[in-house]
């Protein structure tokens, strides 16, 4: 599967997933690094089928609202630790993927991995 992580999320986040056997690029590496604009962003995304993950409530709105991102990962644990958030990540990594295969949003949160459908 093919991710982008945004801004406020660890570049370890990239990398653990590409460990993972996965695509996974980071804001960082844009053209714009991690001043890109979210709009930007969702629109890299589309055009090479990545899903966005991101902490940030706007991608869940623009993506409740237009569809942009089309694929979406919410991080929704709160503040913790970076350690913590990769081990997350490890423990439910295929069962993110198998989410993001038929559901275009999905939320991780610390206790629970909430699959959406369309809504």
């Amino acid at each position: 599967m093919k991710f982008l992580v945004d801004a406020q999320l660890r570049v370890r986040v990239a990398r653990l997933l590409r460990e993972g056997g996965h695509d996974a690029l980071h804001t960082s590496q844009l053209p714009d690094e991690n001043r890109s604009p979210d709009a930007d962003i969702a629109r890299i995304a589309d055009a090479e089928d990545r899903v966005v993950i991101s902490k940030d409530r706007d991608f869940r709105d623009s993506h409740l609202l237009r569809r942009s991102p089309q694929r979406l990962l919410v991080v929704a644990t709160g503040n913790i630790a970076n350690d913590e958030l990769l081990s997350l990540f490890a423990e439910h990594l295929a069962a993110i993927v198998a989410a993001l295969g038929g559901a275009p949003l999905v939320e991780l949160r610390a206790d629970v991995l909430a699959i959406h459908g369309d809504e």
